[in-house]
């Protein structure tokens, strides 16, 4: 039952974060991209401290100091900005099928920084991975977009992001890093917005659209949470795929894409490369597991 349980709670984070995509797409026709990330970042902020403060955990302490939140921060302002860039100026459809990578992404980068073992298939996997996202982004074809190079330094920030989570303090709560990963956003959403152009001011319907945005990306964020520490991560995470079928949907509901034959192949690859390369660390947990307790 827990693992229904966090296999249903990651498809409800997927889909938030769909929800997401398509709220704040849809803000950045009318909302500068920089004013709509620095919105989503004060939103985001005041929502996790509030999370946080009910909690009973302090919302900033000396942990958050070290050099890994330093360069989390980093990332996440390179993922954040550049995936919003990336959906401002691409398809959605597209945007989400690229992100999928980041799984990918996260186990090379934990082989070459944490030293992890990836075996001779896992490599394979990777590099499957990768040639999934060239047939989506289509370098060499009258149709290839340079946007779409947004979306890739998009989803490499928020693979990194994820791998210096991993290394954060442990004493440093999810509902904790989610205040400093939103509140880096407010600067850097107005520095860009000087930079680019100014500020406008918001209609109504931008305002409440950044504001739906902002609630809905925080249930999902919450969603994730819970799904991550509910059940097996094992069967659990494979779900995180369910986002691109989600982001296909919204993008021909809402925006009428219709992604070509390339992209949905690409898109197969992606995924398939990823849930192989998550049955295999799932394969050697159980084999590591097995020998600690045979020497026991």
């Amino acid at each position: 039952m827990d693992n229904i349980r966090g296999s249903a709670w990651m498809v409800l984070a997927m889909l938030g974060f769909a929800i997401e995509d398509t709220l704040l797409k849809t803000a950045t026709a009318s909302v500068p991209v920089g004013q709509t990330l620095m919105l989503f970042g004060i939103g985001g902020t005041f929502g996790f401290l509030l999370l946080t403060w009910r909690r009973g955990e302090r919302a900033f302490t000396p942990e958050a100091l070290k050099a890994t939140l330093y360069t989390r921060a980093v990332f996440e302002i390179t993922g954040r900005l550049f995936f919003l860039l990336s959906l401002a100026l691409n398809t959605l459809s597209s945007t989400s099928a690229i992100l999928q990578a980041t799984p990918i992404t996260v186990t090379l980068g934990a082989a070459v920084l944490f030293g992890e073992r990836v075996n001779w298939q896992r490599w394979l996997a990777i590099l499957i991975g990768f040639i999934g996202v060239l047939m989506i982004i289509q370098p060499s074809s009258e149709s290839f977009q340079v946007t779409s190079i947004l979306a890739i330094i998009g989803m490499i920030g928020f693979a990194g992001r994820d791998l210096a989570t991993r290394a954060a303090p442990p004493a440093l709560s999810n509902m904790q890093l989610g205040v400093y990963g939103f509140a880096v956003l407010i600067p850097t959403g107005a520095a860009y917005s000087f930079w680019s152009g100014g500020f406008v001011w918001p209609d109504l319907f931008s305002g409440l659209v950044i504001a739906a945005g902002t609630l809905v990306g925080i249930g999902a964020y919450y969603s994730l949470t819970v799904a991550m520490r509910t059940g097996l991560v094992s069967v659990v995470t494979p779900f995180r795929y369910s986002r691109l079928l989600f982001g296909l949907l919204l993008g021909f509901l809402i925006f009428n894409e219709t992604a070509d034959a390339m992209t949905l192949a690409g898109s197969a690859i992606i995924v398939l490369s990823g849930l192989y390369i998550l049955a295999g660390h799932s394969r050697l947990k159980v084999q590591t597991s097995k020998r600690l307790r045979e020497r026991a």
